[in-house]
C-alpha cells in the first residue's frame, strides 16, 4: 500500500498518456470493473495480496475475458530474424500458426529463435520452419472449428 501510494504522488502532476491503474480491495468493485470495462478493451484484471512484493514470473492471478496458455514454439513462418508467425505446441498437443505477429512481438521472438532445417507442416496443412529452441509464449488460442490462435507475449 506504501508502494502504491509513492507512485501515486509521483504520478499526481503527470497525467496521459502516463496513469495509474486502478487498484481496489474491494471483490465486488474488482468484478463489476471486469464485467462493465470489457468493451473499452480492458483484457481483464490481475489480483494480489497486498504485501505481495514484486518479483520475476507468474506470481499473481491474471484474470481475463479470454484464457490465455503457455504454447511451446515450435517454428516460424517468414525468417528467424523477422517471424511474420510463429507455429506453436497447444497444450492439447495440436500445432498451429499464429496470427501475424505485431512488429514488437517479433523483435523480441525472433531473436530466440533457432532454425532447424526443412520444412514442417501443421495438422491443417500450413508449412512452417522448424525450430529446435524451447521458447514458450503466451497465447489466446479460439475454440472456434479452425483454432485460431493470438501470440499475447514472450512467455
Amino acid at each position: 500500500m506504501e508502494r502504491r501510494q509513492l507512485l501515486l504522488d509521483v504520478l499526481a502532476d503527470v497525467g496521459p498518456p502516463i496513469v495509474p491503474v486502478w487498484s481496489t480491495t474491494d471483490l465486488e468493485e474488482a468484478l463489476l470493473w471486469f464485467e462493465t470495462l470489457e468493451g473499452s478493451g480492458v483484457e481483464g484484471i490481475v489480483a494480489k495480496p497486498l504485501r505481495s512484493a514484486y518479483k520475476a514470473g507468474r506470481v499473481w492471478a491474471k484474470v481475463r475475458h479470454a484464457d490465455t496458455v503457455d504454447a511451446t514454439v515450435v517454428g516460424f513462418t517468414g525468417t528467424a530474424r523477422h517471424p511474420k508467425a510463429l507455429a506453436v505446441r497447444l497444450p492439447d498437443g495440436r500445432v498451429a500458426l499464429s496470427q501475424r505477429l505485431t512488429t514488437a512481438l517479433a523483435s523480441v521472438v525472433g531473436p530466440r529463435l533457432v532454425p532447424d532445417p526443412g520444412r514442417a507442416f501443421t495438422a491443417a496443412g500450413d508449412s512452417y520452419t522448424p525450430a529446435v529452441n524451447n521458447v514458450v509464449v503466451e497465447v489466446v488460442a479460439g475454440t472456434t472449428r479452425h483454432a485460431v490462435v493470438t501470440v499475447m507475449r514472450l512467455g
